[in-house]
């Protein structure tokens, strides 16, 4: 129900931009892959932001904001999409722990990529709402449940909050209190 809306809101928000993507729903976790512009996916982030500061009575807990791209070239997703993991996939805990983030990310993208290819396009998918009817992936193409555990745990990943605080704030280079610049001799008097 609060993805439905989520969407919803999304698609009423800017409805010169549709909004595409995925929405996977595993037994303990989701991933949700947003396709919009700039302004509906900062609306999500903010909706994020909102459901989190509830703290500990909040719908979704540990949320993190992997991955926000401009200028992407086209579109993985047709239309937006509610996918089903009916069974969990398992790693192997020392090779999900070893492995840095950024290529943890690397490798969720990479299966993602797979997932966006397996989902029909708007020619074969016969339903008038592909958000009505969910599909179901194949073990090989579900992210596993520990690297997706993993991530909503790592430090790298930004928090709702968190990438909103730095989405907001204006760059401010350090300037060195050490560093005397020369007047020029025009200016001086």
């Amino acid at each position: 129900g609060y993805h439905r809306r989520l969407f919803e809101d999304a698609s009423k928000y800017n409805a010169r931009e549709q909004v595409s993507g995925l929405l996977l729903l595993c037994s303990s976790h989701i991933l949700h892959v947003v396709e919009s512009c700039s302004s509906t996916i900062h609306l999500i982030i903010r909706d994020l932001a909102s459901l989190q500061d509830q703290g500990p009575s909040a719908l979704l807990q540990e949320i993190k904001v992997l991955v926000v791209a401009h200028n992407i070239p086209a579109r993985l997703f047709a239309d937006w999409y509610v996918t089903v993991a009916t069974s969990p996939v398992t790693c192997p805990q020392d090779s999900a722990q070893s492995q840095p983030t950024e290529e943890t990310v690397a490798e969720c993208l990479a299966l993602l990529l797979r997932v966006a290819a397996c989902m029909p396009k708007p020619a074969e998918d016969d339903s008038e709402d592909a958000t009505d009817s969910p599909h179901a992936l194949t073990p090989e193409l579900l992210i596993p449940a520990e690297t997706i555990s993993r991530l909503c745990k790592a430090e790298e990943c930004a928090s709702p909050g968190d990438f909103l605080r730095m989405y907001l704030s204006p760059l401010q280079p350090a300037l060195d209190s050490e560093t005397v610049w020369p007047v020029p001799s025009h200016l001086s008097a």
